[in-house]
């Protein structure tokens, strides 16, 4: 896995599944038990992915095609894991990041009719070895999932228009969905799957379960703190 002092956990999940919700709510858990912790996302993360996520989320360079925007990602991604990610999980962070790897495969790979050997090459050049601890999936019917993103544009005081990839076809969506639980069925030592139908409250408490298994312990049976 990451084979660093840290720890290295990934959210996946469609549209509107609420992963930047629980990774805020996961942070604050983690900080109260006086631990370290990094809040981090993708496309972007470090000061170049952020000027890549622009060009990506804006639409720039769906012009240029898939191939272009997976190329893309994977500069943005490598870019944020040797400047932002290595060294935190090297100084003992729990670093919590909105998407990475199994986004691009599911996005540009699945649903983008990418060939597998090309993704697979551009991961391992992206990564470099740094590979999630735990990754957990947020599985939400496409439908409720695009449904609360809009009402989240909508409210956020910002342009209500939808994203690049918020703005595709239900369909496209939901075999997105079938994508994530497919690689969770494939990797089931890393990926855990979360029920995002469920309360707020009830999903907090079952990342935090999941998180606090992998947390180093100290002899008094607490999570030690890691940095």
């Amino acid at each position: 896995m990451s084979a660093a002092p840290g720890l290295f956990v990934t959210f996946e999940g469609g549209e509107g599944a609420g992963k930047s919700t629980q990774i805020r709510l996961l942070a604050a858990a983690l900080r109260e038990r006086g631990l370290t912790v990094l809040m981090t996302r993708e496309p972007g993360g470090s000061k170049g992915a952020e000027a890549v996520r622009h060009v990506l989320l804006s639409g720039a360079a769906e012009p240029y095609g898939i191939r272009m925007e997976a190329v893309l990602f994977a500069a943005a991604r490598s870019d944020h894991v040797e400047q932002v990610i290595r060294p935190a999980l090297a100084a003992g962070t729990v670093v919590l990041c909105d998407r990475f790897m199994d986004s691009s495969r599911v996005y540009q790979g699945i649903t983008g009719n990418l060939e597998q050997p090309f993704i697979e090459a551009l991961e391992r050049v992206a990564i470099n070895g740094v590979v999630p601890d735990c990754t957990i999936i947020f599985d939400l019917p496409a439908a409720i999932g695009l449904e609360r993103a809009r009402k989240r544009s909508s409210g956020s005081g910002e342009s209500a228009e939808p994203d690049r990839f918020e703005k595709e076809e239900l369909e496209t969506h939901e075999k997105r969905r079938e994508a994530f639980l497919d690689i969770a069925e494939r990797e089931p030592l890393r990926c855990r799957v979360v029920d995002a139908t469920e309360t707020q409250e009830v999903i907090a408490a079952q990342v935090l379960s999941l998180v606090e298994t992998l947390l180093p312990i100290t002899a008094e049976g607490r999570p030690e703190q890691v940095s």
